[in-house]
């Protein structure tokens, strides 16, 4: 499901943003560079929306080079969409599901216990199903496949975190190499033309600098919301381990009660 969910996230956004972009391609596909500029500085500009300027930018900025900006963008945004959900989901209210089971089990025994548990979503119920589950084999059993079961939950949630600092690490780079793309074209622009005046160099460093801008955006973006990613796992992962040190007191105690 949550493969689905990235892929539908992937293809929307690749949707939305590709469809207006080849749009406006094709309407300045027969203007000149001087003309393309001059757009900018006409007093028309006031009355373009947010979304045409971001458009004539992208154009500007020259797409083969802003394009693998614009899929990072979107994969980012993806991984951090699916990470946001799942990890929303996987946040319960522990200390009520430890007085459920702590009833549960005095009132029916562990299988009333397990039946609650298997009926919670998140890591920690399944954590605490784990451990009813190996009641049989005594504390130091339970304590064990806490231990197990809670490194792959911990696992889970960071899944795909790799990848989104991937992202971060990686947008920039690619903004510096249309920058230095841009540079290149400068400057190639001025040996031809034997002459260094703004006309000459314009295209060229309009690709160095609104690919280093775009690039830039992305990774902050990105980075927000992988800080706000990193800070929540963390906060899952210590409740995890408190309720794991709860739930272990719990069984102690119930296991002392049935001697």
């Amino acid at each position: 499901m949550k493969k689905i969910f990235v892929l539908f996230s992937l293809v929307a956004f690749v949707c939305f943003a590709a469809m207006p972009t080849v749009a406006f391609a094709q309407e300045f596909e027969n203007y000149e560079t001087e003309q393309v500029v001059s757009l900018f500085v006409d007093e028309t500009i006031e009355a373009r929306s947010f979304h045409q300027v971001l458009k004539e930018q992208f154009i500007l900025g020259g797409v083969p080079w802003m394009s693998p900006i614009l899929l990072l963008l979107v994969m980012g945004l993806s991984l951090v969409i699916e990470r946001i959900i799942y990890l929303t989901m996987s946040t319960t209210n522990t200390r009520n599901l430890l007085k459920k089971v702590e009833d549960a089990l005095a009132n029916g025994g562990v299988e009333e216990a397990k039946e609650l548990c298997r009926n919670t979503r998140g890591p920690v119920a399944l954590i605490f199903y784990q451990g009813l589950d190996h009641i049989s084999e005594g504390i130091e059993g339970v304590e064990k496949s806490i231990v197990s079961l809670g490194a792959i939950a911990t696992a889970r949630l960071e899944k795909n975190m790799t990848w989104i600092s991937f992202i971060i690490a990686v947008a920039p780079m690619v903004g510096f190499l249309g920058t230095a793309v841009g540079m290149v074209m400068a400057f190639q622009a001025i040996e031809v033309a034997g002459d260094i005046s703004p006309t000459v160099v314009a295209g060229g460093m309009q690709v160095a600098l609104l690919t280093t801008v775009f690039a830039l955006i992305v990774a902050i973006t990105i980075q927000f919301f992988y800080n706000y990613l990193a800070a929540k796992i963390e906060s899952l992962v210590d409740d995890m381990e408190n309720a794991s040190i709860d739930f272990i007191d719990i069984m102690v105690k119930y296991m002392n009660n049935r001697k």
